[in-house]
């Protein structure tokens, strides 16, 4: 998964009421098409060259110690946990004696690897495969890649690599795939232990899907590509036919802008921990 496609934009203002002058933002979530390819159509696109050296170059500093932490490209003075996403790992791997074997689905070169792997370092086992597309596994093998941290162009290659997984990792991924429920009915049948949801974008209405564009900041990168705002209830369901929802959380801990029509519209980013239905009762929740 593209990394460029992963930025979450946060130019918009929590409050959009208390914005002066021109009411309508220049960057951010745009509008409620009526399908992906008409979305599409109205971006334009990235340079993704670009985008993959800029990744490289900031997740090179965070290796080496040079910065301590880095998202999208974007560098930072201090780590910011997702404490929610390190729990759910914690926790994992206390049911698993102090081992975590997971899948990083779209995890760039390492960023979430990196932010928690300080955090980790007591687990007597700790391997993080990243799945990716080419240009970042090429780049991740070469550069990046150690006993902890692996790279796979695909789901199914790693899990023929690997002894075992014990979760999947989805964040800041989902909303950016053409088709999110197809992969979604993919992975069930992968039957991975743990599943872990977060960064992801839902529509406010839970009932419908909702498809937008978004506008990446210049100091960022210039880029534009269709975002889905999904449908908490069809997500829900689908997951619901093999997996049981643990816990859930608000990804951000504030609503999330999106302009259509001349008026600020909302959705969320959550973050969801799924364990498999049919599971070892000696390892349950």
């Amino acid at each position: 998964m593209n990394i460029i496609r992963k930025i979450r934009n946060r130019v918009m203002p929590h409050n959009p009421k208390n914005i002066a002058g021109d009411p309508v933002p220049t960057y951010g979530y745009f509008g409620d098409y009526s399908d992906y390819e008409q979305a599409k159509k109205l971006t334009g696109g990235y340079d993704s060259f670009k985008i993959i050296e800029k990744v490289t170059s900031s997740l090179k500093k965070v290796r080496d110690g040079e910065a301590p932490y880095e998202r999208d490209s974007v560098l930072f003075d201090e780590i910011q946990y997702a404490w929610p996403l390190l729990a759910n790992l914690l926790l994992v791997s206390q049911l698993n004696e102090k081992k975590l074997r997971l899948i990083d689905f779209g995890g760039s070169l390492g960023s979430t690897y990196y932010q928690n792997k300080h955090l980790l370092q007591h687990l007597s086992v700790l391997k993080w495969n990243i799945v990716e597309q080419e240009a970042f596994v090429e780049i991740g093998k070469s550069e990046f890649e150690n006993e902890n941290l692996k790279f796979y162009e695909s789901i199914e290659n790693c899990i023929k690599s690997e002894e075992k997984i014990d979760l999947l990792l989805i964040s800041g991924t989902l909303q950016y795939l053409i088709h999110p429920y197809k992969f979604l009915k993919e992975v069930l049948c992968l039957n991975i232990p743990y599943i872990i949801f977060d960064r992801t974008t839902f529509n406010n209405i839970p009932s419908k899907d909702r498809i937008t564009v978004q506008k990446v900041p210049p100091q960022i990168y210039e880029a534009s590509y269709p975002a889905w705002f999904l449908s908490k209830e069809k997500f829900s369901h689908e997951m619901s036919s093999k997996y049981e929802m643990v816990t859930s959380w608000s990804s951000l801990g504030y609503q999330t802008a999106i302009y259509n029509n001349g008026k600020f519209e909302f959705g969320e980013d959550l973050g969801f921990f799924y364990k498999l239905k049919l599971f070892p009762k000696n390892q349950d929740v």
